[in-house]
């Protein structure tokens, strides 16, 4: 008869520890390629902003692609916590309203420096239609990637993961589409590139319990 040491040795006698790093290494597979694709599928159908030149000069074009870059950043760092059985969120809640309430405060102060009449600009533009669902479409490279890479992983918390890892897919999305947009409103973008990035973040907690699942 078989001990129970001895049916232990029997699982856990082939098992190879799991290299350092691997996770990392797994997300950078993983996502770099999703976000290579949006940014062809970018520049392919939409073509970079025709100022770029004059775009990189101008405060409020970084002030814009740092909002989002800073979103996903914290966004990929909570998902890598998350997909392990341990991981937490961390603060990613807390960074995240803090980016946001810094954005809130930059839009409300351009809208106090500028004319009345420039608020309808500012706020909407000329592309709040369409703005967020091109952010959410050349999120899904990125997203899928995302979602590769976890289901790889032993998320717990599996609707939460798909909203952050959506919410990553969504800002990183949203930097890529900046290089294409003309709006300089940052009230705009505080409006419609976070209708965006929600959007995906929305779709990742509804597919998240479903393809996470292990």
């Amino acid at each position: 008869m078989r001990t129970t040491d001895d049916i232990i040795d029997s699982l856990v006698g082939e098992l190879k520890p799991v290299p350092r790093h691997a996770l990392a290494r797994r997300f950078a597979t993983g996502v770099l390629p999703g976000l290579a694709v949006s940014l062809v599928l970018m520049l392919a159908i939409l073509g970079l902003r025709f100022d770029v030149a004059e775009a990189l000069m101008l405060p409020v074009f970084w002030i814009k692609s740092a909002y989002n870059a800073l979103l996903a950043i914290a966004a990929f760092l909570a998902a890598y916590r998350l997909a392990r059985p341990d991981g937490s969120k961390g603060r990613f809640f807390q960074f995240a309203a803090a980016i946001v309430a810094i954005m809130a405060v930059v839009g409300a102060s351009q809208l106090m420096m500028s004319p009345v009449e420039t608020y309808r600009t500012l706020i909407i533009g000329s592309s709040a239609l369409h703005c967020p669902l091109l952010i959410f479409l050349l999120a899904l490279p990125v997203f899928a990637g995302n979602i590769w890479v976890l289901r790889h992983g032993a998320p717990t918390d599996l609707r939460l993961t798909g909203f952050i890892a959506g919410i990553a897919a969504g800002a990183a999305s949203a930097w890529v589409y900046s290089w294409f947009c003309t709006e300089n409103g940052m009230p705009f973008v505080l409006i419609w590139y976070s209708l965006g990035i929600l959007t995906t973040g929305g779709l990742g907690s509804v597919l998240g319990p479903r393809l996470l699942r292990w």
